[in-house]
C-alpha cells in the first residue's frame, strides 16, 4: 500500500511518539502481525509484531533521554522513505550520542507498517569517542 505524505509523516510522528513512551500498545499499533524489522539491512528480522514490542521494551531508554526527528525523503510506488536524526541525552539534558538515519518502510492495507529496516549512521564526534573509549568531549 501507498501512503501519502502527510499520512507517511503521521506515521513517523507515532514512530517517535512510541519511542519516547515505550507504551506497548502504541509500539504494536504502528506494525501489522505480520511485519518484520531490521535495526540495520544486514540484521536478521524481527518477525511479528509482538517481537517487534518485545524488543523495543528489552532495554528502555530512560525517560527524557531520547528524542527524533525523522521526515519523509522520499515515496516510491509502495516504498517509503524516511530521513532523520536520533538522539540521546544524559540524566542532566546534554547530549551523549546521535545517530543519523535512513528508514525504508512498506505499509500494509491498514496503514500499519508491515516491512522496516534502519539505516544508521554515529555521528562523527560521537563515533571517535566510542572508539578512543572515553565519554568526554573533545
Amino acid at each position: 500500500m501507498t501512503l501519502d505524505h502527510p499520512t507517511f509523516q503521521a506515521w513517523l510522528d507515532r514512530y517517535v511518539a512510541a519511542w519516547k513512551s515505550y507504551d506497548a500498545a502504541a509500539i504494536g499499533d504502528l506494525f501489522s502481525a505480520d511485519a518484520d524489522y531490521r535495526y540495520h539491512p544486514g540484521d536478521d528480522p524481527l518477525e511479528g509484531r509482538a517481537a517487534i514490542v518485545a524488543s523495543w521494551l528489552e532495554s528502555p531508554d530512560p525517560a527524557g533521554t531520547y528524542d527524533g526527528t525523522y521526515h519523509v525523503l522520499a515515496i516510491d510506488g509502495e516504498n517509503h522513505v524516511a530521513s532523520g536524526v536520533s538522539r540521546y541525552f544524559d540524566a542532566k539534558g546534554d547530549l551523549r550520542d546521535e545517530y543519523h538515519n535512513i528508514y525504508l518502510c512498506r505499509f500494509a492495507a491498514d496503514g500499519r507498517c508491515r516491512s522496516f529496516t534502519e539505516w544508521w549512521r554515529q555521528t562523527r564526534r560521537f563515533a571517535k569517542r566510542a572508539a578512543a573509549g572515553t565519554a568526554s568531549e573533545e
